[in-house]
């Protein structure tokens, strides 16, 4: 039998390109740091500019390189690590939680979150927003979803004073949560596309590919929280065992590889 003719087609040039450009970030550029600009990249490859651009695209493509606007193409950061296993409760705002809390919003359950609260829909509840950032640059973005009526005050705190901060009201939404001790949780995660608003947060273009992570927080059976989280799709790799599980002030690692 003869060679299957695909095996006999050559590598595309632009593919040995990647190869090699993958190898130069490793050993030449460090996280964060602007590549020169293509005419520079083809003239020392000795490549085209349309073979370089399929490279970098690909690059790009992996994780490997980021487009950030006003300031043109750098090493991207090692993908951040989303568990979604079964692994130990660990809820927003708890000793291994590297998110930060941004604001605090008063605004309409999305119909799935209502759905899940048992609300009706579009019913008002208290959201929490946060920002996952790594090596300075942000990976993810939250809104995490808590009907106040759910969480009593907790004894002894002191309730927020009206001018609060939306950062010190989120917080002390994360506060009431993990006092009741979620017991439980499970999450979802499916692939889509940024909206403006997440897009903005991420330094990203609209319709750039994410992830969407859904996570329910239960006691006892009954949802106490809903987060709606977003991940830049380059950035990440999916885990199943908590064991990239980020620490507080350390990097978060998502991707599927």
């Amino acid at each position: 039998m003869g060679t299957p003719q695909l095996a006999q087609q050559p590598e595309p040039k632009y593919w040995h390109l990647k190869t090699v450009l993958s190898a130069a970030l490793d050993s030449e550029f460090s996280v964060g740091q602007a590549l020169p600009n293509e005419r520079a990249l083809a003239a020392r490859f000795g490549v085209a500019r349309a073979t370089l651009r399929q490279a970098l695209d690909q690059l790009e493509l992996e994780g490997r390189l980021q487009r950030r606007r006003g300031i043109g193409t750098t090493v991207a950061p090692p993908r951040v690590g989303v568990d979604v296993g079964p692994g130990a409760l660990d809820g927003p705002g708890g000793p291994g939680d590297a998110w930060t809390t941004t604001g605090w919003a008063r605004e309409p359950a999305p119909p799935a979150v209502a759905e899940a609260l048992g609300l009706p829909r579009r019913e008002p509840v208290e959201a929490v927003h946060r920002l996952l950032t790594s090596h300075g640059l942000p990976v993810a973005t939250e809104r995490l979803f808590v009907p106040a009526a759910l969480l009593p005050e907790r004894p002894g705190a002191a309730a927020p004073r009206p001018a609060a901060s939306g950062e010190q009201r989120g917080l002390d939404l994360l506060g009431r949560l993990r006092a009741q001790g979620p017991d439980g949780q499970d999450r979802s995660v499916e692939l889509g596309s940024a909206g403006a608003a997440e897009a903005r947060r991420l330094d990203q273009l609209p319709g750039a590919p994410v992830l969407l992570v859904t996570t329910r927080y239960a006691r006892a059976g009954r949802v106490l929280a809903v987060s709606l989280a977003t991940y830049r799709a380059d950035t990440c790799r999916l885990t199943f065992g908590g064991g990239d599980a980020p620490r507080a002030g350390e990097a978060a690692a998502v991707s599927v590889e």
